[in-house]
């Protein structure tokens, strides 16, 4: 399943940095980032809980830049 959340993220290479740790956290099977439109896609690997993930997700997007937020 692939879904597309909007995000919070100052500058690009912050954006990058984060594209990096989404795509490691377990239960993402690939994830990007689009600093210019401010988008999230996330495609969540076989049987993960989606909110759960999502969880993860931003609590290691928020160890790159302190003050990202994701709408899920």
């Amino acid at each position: 399943m692939k879904k597309t959340y909007p995000v919070e993220v100052d500058c690009a290479n912050c954006a990058r940095k984060m594209e990096e740790a989404a795509g490691k956290t377990p239960g993402v099977a690939a994830a990007s980032i689009n600093f210019m439109t401010q988008k999230l896609s996330v495609e969540f690997a076989e049987g993960a809980e989606e909110q759960a993930v999502m969880r993860e997700l931003l609590r290691v997007c928020r160890r790159v830049e302190p003050d990202c937020a994701i709408d899920f």
